[in-house]
């Protein structure tokens, strides 16, 4: 009889697993949590204006962004999808690039990715980004995945924070210490 209890009770473990997502690794976040919050993407858009106010007197606007606040962008821009790409994003600026971390389900598994974004502006002062990596852990990366991002990043950058959205010419991109700052002119 315990044969046969632990036989089922085998059984019931292994279908159980097999409806749950599991959890199969990929790149570790960086430390700290940043936290995602209505009152941050307020700020970066009160920040918007002040920069505008203060370029249409200078002719120069600088326009500072910090982690708390592309975090807290991507988080809700992301809840409006029905089938988001990633959840529990985490946006890092350090070493020059913009790095987004975040979880992902392909069928019945879990996993940490990790997406390294390059920033830099074009002759027309217009943002150019390019994904330089995409960690998916030990799952292959989805068919189309480099294009899928680059496209879910210009239209966040450019619709919301772009030279378009905010009417000025960039100049220059700089992301270090947890800050981007973007330098331009107003057109």
């Amino acid at each position: 009889m315990k044969k046969y209890n632990f036989s089922i009770a085998l059984i019931l473990l292994i279908f159980s697993s097999l409806a749950c997502t599991m959890f199969v690794g990929g790149p570790d976040y960086p430390e700290g949590v940043i936290p995602i919050s209505t009152e941050q993407v307020g700020s970066l858009e009160q920040q918007i204006e002040s920069a505008m106010s203060q370029g249409l007197q200078s002719g120069v606007v600088t326009l500072t962004i910090n982690e708390s606040q592309l975090t807290s962008l991507l988080a809700y821009r992301l809840q409006a999808d029905a089938e988001p790409f990633i959840t529990e994003p985490q946006v890092y600026l350090r070493d020059g690039e913009i790095q987004i971390y975040g979880k992902a389900v392909q069928g019945n598994f879990q996993v940490n990715i990790g997406i390294r974004i390059s920033a830099s502006v074009d002759t027309e002062g217009k943002p150019l980004l390019a994904v330089t990596s995409v960690d998916f852990g030990p799952l292959p990366a989805p068919e189309g995945i480099n294009n899928a991002i680059n496209a879910l990043v210009a239209e966040a950058f450019t619709g919301a924070l772009g030279p378009a959205a905010i009417g000025f010419r960039l100049d220059t991109i700089t992301i270090a210490d947890g800050v981007m700052t973007l330098t331009g002119r107003v057109k």
